[in-house]
């Protein structure tokens, strides 16, 4: 060993960024370079006197550290070819419906039998086609759902409702006595009694309910968000319909500031309590500041309400467990007069400069999957809005 490759090799042994391995493998080396027994060695460092004995004979001085790194292992040749992996991958692109399969999505277990049964391979575990589709980001056990943009005016609904939401009415900002609100039904909201109590969460053991409930009906609960005020009004309802909507209307409207207001804007879904000219000219008549505005078909995303139907969804429904309907009304009016204590606006964050993007956002969604897609030799079908966006 030269004096070159000692200091080399010191400066290693005492590395805080090295592989501990190799750190071992030069510090076995040193120790044997000023004499040591591989017994002595072996004890010194914790390791066998096998390891010592390996990496002792193995050090080459011309090969320097190079010696000291672990050898090429090829492993076991591949038992799954190229071609069969490309035809279990171009499979799972496939739905089971298609393939004659009484299946609705796959699973790994279930696409390592077909690839056998079509004779792709002789024999082959769900864990390798696994590994296979983790390779391509592929998940055919998993769903997600997604709707079409089916309403021809999609486009200037939503901008009228994003407007809205920017304070903003064909162009002019809306005035101190002009307010905006959102509203909607959260139905069959279920009274399920469970038939055991429920245990409250204590050392080690997490909140527990009963699986086994009887049931004690369902109510509807209609709410209007003022979008600007972060206010609540709520009411429940044994039905929807278009008698319980204008109840919750005139709850709102008959107190202020919206009894005088100059105008208030209802943005509503397209639900068969408030669809159509109808519904509208009917609440322009009884009365005349209320001007009622649609969202898109199948765009409820855009209406801020149901961010707090989900809210109650987490915080008052979830777990049901309710002796009584009586009890789930009593329930959501005390969270509706507490959540009023501390609301908020929601910081709403699409924008009609966003809703502008839309397009050209999808354009290049599809366009990363069908590049991502080609190899694979899956067919690609066109992306659309997801309604969760």
């Amino acid at each position: 060993m030269t004096a070159t490759e000692r200091r080399r090799l010191k400066q290693l042994a005492h590395s805080h960024s090295a592989p501990y391995q190799l750190v071992i493998r030069v510090r076995i080396v040193l120790d044997a370079a000023h004499g040591h027994s591989n017994n002595a060695i072996a004890r010194r460092h914790g390791v066998g006197v096998d390891t010592v004995r390996l990496w002792r004979g193995r050090y080459d001085s011309e090969q320097g550290m190079e010696s000291l790194t672990d050898r090429h292992r090829p492993g076991r040749p591949p038992r799954i070819t190229a071609l069969q992996r490309a035809q279990i991958t171009a499979l799972a692109c496939q739905l089971p419906a298609e393939t004659g399969t009484p299946l609705s999505r796959w699973s790994s277990s279930e696409l390592a039998r077909e690839a056998v049964v079509r004779g792709l391979t002789a024999t082959i575990s769900a864990s390798t086609v696994g590994r296979i589709l983790a390779e391509d980001t592929l998940k055919p056990w998993q769903h997600r759902s997604w709707i079409f943009i089916r309403d021809p005016a999609f486009a200037v609904k939503a901008a009228r409702v994003l407007e809205l939401y920017a304070r903003t009415w064909d162009g002019v900002p809306l005035g101190d006595d002009e307010y905006v609100i959102s509203a909607d039904e959260k139905t069959s909201i279920q009274a399920r009694c469970r038939c055991h109590p429920t245990l409250p969460p204590g050392r080690s053991r997490m909140m527990r309910i009963n699986h086994d409930y009887d049931r004690g009906g369902a109510l509807a609960y209609l709410a209007a968000y003022d979008v600007h005020r972060a206010h609540v009004f709520g009411r429940c309802s044994p039905k929807t319909g278009i008698v319980p909507f204008m109840d919750l209307v005139e709850q709102v409207m008959t107190q202020q500031p919206y009894a005088s207001a100059k105008r208030v804007f209802w943005i509503v879904d397209d639900g068969s309590s408030h669809r159509g000219k109808a519904v509208a000219d009917r609440l322009t008549a009884r009365f005349p500041n209320a001007v009622m505005v649609h969202t898109p078909v199948h765009a409820s995303w855009l209406n801020q309400v149901e961010i707090f139907f989900s809210i109650v969804q987490r915080k008052v429904v979830t777990p049901n467990d309710f002796t009584s309907l009586d009890q789930v009304e009593d329930r959501l009016i005390a969270f509706e007069r507490r959540y009023n204590e501390t609301a908020r606006p929601f910081r709403w964050k699409f924008t009609p400069a966003d809703l502008e993007d839309l397009p050209a956002r999808i354009e290049r969604h599809e366009q990363k999957e069908s590049n991502s897609q080609q190899p694979t030799g899956c067919d690609h079908q066109p992306a659309v809005l997801d309604a969760a966006a």
